[in-house]
């Protein structure tokens, strides 16, 4: 049975689009959302200076992926600055505290290996880390109160609009979706955020002349990317992808403009649109 959570969000200086403190009202993990551009504002404030683990998250526009640092600080203020001049691709840190000073170094580092392990599992960003954190020992009893606190993290990020830790398909094959032409054969699942391919899916190598600009450059992407990489005379999916609309996927497996709510069609032959559109 899925449970109600109340969630409060602090706007400190009154801006929906600037620093965001988030926590669930009923426990003591604080997420807070802090636009790069802000930063100087929020390191005149108190929350930072506090033992936690953060985010970096950047998406830069010749990427196929959003690129994710995972990191741990004793004082956090120091680490965002420190990154500030350090590294380039990130827009927004996503820091996580304890409002009770509660976590310790063996927290943080126990927090920073098992989440990055978790958002290496779900593949939906790229890593900036160029180590894995390594996962401390911890006693049994702290190790269920820490995978509690991330089950608060995981919803307090997801709700700041970075789903860093939300799985993006299911194993049912009867959700399946295909799309198939000429040299290419894709499965798929249709989610609520778009449209997920499958690694192992094949793509068409050459586009017709009359591809937009806009699939070319998304197919460039993906190669560079080597989320697309060339087998014999077709591309291949390396890993799982979600496009953000079933057209943008269908148009990067047939490499061509095309409708995804007719290219993709389920086992029974019907479409994306006449089962999810044509009700």
């Amino acid at each position: 049975m899925t449970i109600g959570k109340t969630i409060q969000i602090f706007l400190p200086d009154g801006n929906p689009r600037s620093v965001k403190i988030a926590e669930i009202t009923s426990r003591t993990v604080q997420a807070i959302l802090i636009p790069r551009s802000k930063l100087d504002f929020i390191l005149t404030r108190n929350e930072l200076s506090n033992v936690g683990v953060y985010f970096l998250i950047g998406n830069p526009e010749d990427e196929a992926k959003p690129i994710l640092y995972i990191g741990e600080a004793e004082d956090c203020k120091v680490r965002l600055k420190q990154h500030n001049n350090s590294k380039d691709f990130w827009n927004y840190a996503i820091v996580i505290i304890s409002k009770t000073h509660y976590f310790t170094k063996t927290h943080i580092k126990f927090l920073e290996s098992y989440m990055y392990k978790e958002a290496e599992r779900i593949g939906r960003y790229r890593f900036d880390n160029n180590t894995v954190p390594t996962m401390p020992f911890v006693a049994e009893w702290m190790e269920a109160d820490l995978n509690d606190n991330f089950d608060t993290i995981k919803v307090l990020v997801s709700t700041l609009g970075f789903p860093i830790f939300d799985e993006i398909k299911s194993l049912h094959k009867t959700d399946f979706v295909y799309c198939k032409g000429k040299d290419a054969s894709a499965i798929g699942q249709f989610t609520d955020e778009g449209l997920l391919v499958f690694s192992g899916s094949i793509a068409n190598v050459k586009e017709v002349k009359t591809a937009a600009v806009w699939l070319i450059n998304m197919r460039k992407r993906l190669i560079d990317s080597g989320i697309l990489k060339k087998e014999n005379e077709v591309y291949k999916f390396t890993s799982d992808y979600l496009f953000q609309s079933p057209s943008a996927a269908s148009g990067t497996v047939l490499a061509r403009s095309s409708n995804g709510w007719v290219d993709w069609k389920y086992k029974n032959g019907k479409t994306l649109d006449e089962i999810h559109r044509k009700k």
